[in-house]
């Protein structure tokens, strides 16, 4: 009887064990999490505080918008918006928006009717300014006012507010001296390594040098790409087209434009970023390294950079300060190329 009571206590124990066994995956499955959504790019977030609140979730589904790009946004509000309901925003804000930095002095300075390709491919907007003096000119884009210039500008990304908006670009918008050749990728990679930053900068350099008149300076600056890229800043002393091929470029009559491609080391300081208030602060003497090899630029003359006390290096003047800059180029304007000095 004793072994009966003992056989039916063990066959009830293993019941008990087997059961408990196969309900613990049952206790201990859970339904899937959501997955956690996905973060809104850094344009996303910039626009959203600026009070942007469409364009800001425009910018999160926005093909070719990268918060790792230089770019410039003209910025509609949302209540212009409300205006075209059959708008699509994420291609409106493609085409509101530039590859490269475009502060409005600089933007100011253009020539009238000036188009600059957007990030929506083979479209491009167009930039004229009122008349007057520089500093006070109106912008436009598409006719369209920027009545809050620079409202956001981290040296990465500029905003500016529009009036109202722009309605969708013609293919055709693009058809006349359009700005491509020297444009940003459509689809930049990923990783915004200090090598990828820095040609991201000199794209960028390069690009507004070329419709300010200094063409051959860009080209110069393609040419040696490759360098250029290996740099973690540089200091750039630019001489315009018509400067160069006056002169010579140092190469003779006619010969301007190559001799400058050719030299340009010598017009390049490395690894500094040397701005207007660093040039002016340097003493006479100072000796400034350049991209050839044992050759050095020579502060001669140390003044406050206006024309009753101007700079000079290597005895040329330094006529026009900051003339393009971003976070990791500042380029000057010369009165003509560099020669040797001796120190």
């Amino acid at each position: 009887m004793a072994t009966t009571a003992a056989l039916l206590t063990l066959i009830t124990l293993v019941a008990t064990f087997l059961s408990a066994t196969s309900a613990a995956p049952a206790a201990t499955t859970f339904s899937p999490s959501p997955a956690p959504p996905q973060n809104t790019s850094l344009i996303a977030a910039i626009l959203s505080s600026l009070g942007f609140q469409d364009l800001a979730a425009a910018a999160a589904v926005a093909a070719n918008l990268s918060g790792g790009t230089p770019t410039t946004i003209f910025a509609p509000t949302d209540s212009s918006l409300l205006t075209c309901p059959t708008c699509s925003l994420p291609l409106l804000l493609q085409e509101h928006s530039l590859p490269g930095l475009y502060p409005i002095h600089f933007l100011r300075t253009l020539a009238f009717g000036t188009k600059i390709a957007s990030l929506a491919a083979n479209r491009c907007l167009t930039v004229t300014a009122s008349a007057g003096p520089t500093a006070t000119r109106k912008v436009f884009i598409n006719g369209v006012e920027i009545t809050k210039p620079d409202l956001f500008n981290n040296g990465f990304h500029i905003v500016h507010a529009l009036q109202g908006f722009v309605a969708h670009l013609s293919p055709l918008s693009c058809a006349i001296e359009a700005m491509t050749t020297l444009s940003f990728t459509q689809k930049p990679p990923p990783p915004v390594a200090a090598f990828f930053i820095m040609r991201l900068m000199l794209k960028d350099a390069m690009t507004r040098l070329r419709i300010s008149g200094y063409s051959t300076v860009a080209l110069a600056m393609r040419v040696r790409y490759a360098e250029l890229s290996g740099l973690k800043s540089m200091t750039l002393f630019a001489i315009d087209d018509e400067s160069i091929f006056l002169d010579g470029g140092g190469g003779g009559p006619g010969g301007g434009g190559h001799a400058y491609v050719a030299d340009l080391g010598f017009h390049v300081v490395p690894n500094r970023l040397l701005m207007a208030a660093d040039l002016i602060g340097l003493p006479k003497g100072t000796a400034l390294p350049t991209m050839e090899r044992g050759r050095k630029l020579v502060v001669t003359s140390a003044g406050d950079g206006g024309p009753l006390a101007p700079t000079r290096i290597n005895y040329v003047k330094v006529k026009r300060f900051d003339l393009v800059h971003n976070k990791r180029i500042v380029v000057h304007g010369l009165s003509m190329p560099f020669r040797h000095v001796d120190q």
